[in-house]
């Protein structure tokens, strides 16, 4: 059956026909430390709109400084590649389409978490810039 989004790796697969609650570019430190990129694009799904399927999962702490916060990186326990980030109170799933097998069309928003003080110039492409996400963000209760 074909889903909306779809992503993942040859053994695990990741699913939504839900809309994204969330869709930005992020410029913080843990995205960049986690992908090695500049700037991530990052997709937020309640956490029930965004399904698993298949093999296993290897979970560690998507930020090494706060191990015991709320997101985990989830990659697949067979090859490796990274899957989703699981929240564990259960509010959101988070995927970054280039690194997790997506290719649906879900262009980021905003720009999230710009720092000025790290030097690199202020987005300029007409999308908001904002210093967290976005102002109307509310977090969903847990499922």
């Amino acid at each position: 059956m074909s889903h909306k989004y779809e992503g993942g790796c040859a053994h695990v697969h990741t699913h939504a026909d839900a809309e994204p609650i969330d869709n930005h570019t992020c410029h913080c430190s843990v995205c960049k430390n986690v992908t090695g990129q500049p700037t991530t694009h990052v997709v937020f799904f309640r956490h029930s709109d965004l399904a698993v399927d298949g093999g296993a999962l290897n979970r560690q702490p998507f930020n090494a400084n706060n191990p015991d916060g709320p997101l985990e990186l989830c990659t697949c326990a067979e090859c490796g590649t990274p899957v989703m980030l699981d929240d564990k109170q259960s509010r959101i799933r988070v995927i970054v389409p280039n690194l997790m097998g997506y290719s649906a069309e879900m262009p980021a928003t905003y720009h999230a978490f710009y720092d000025p003080a790290t030097g690199v110039p202020k987005p300029s492409d007409g999308r908001p810039v904002h210093e967290a996400l976005r102002p109307e963000f509310v977090w969903p209760e847990p499922n």
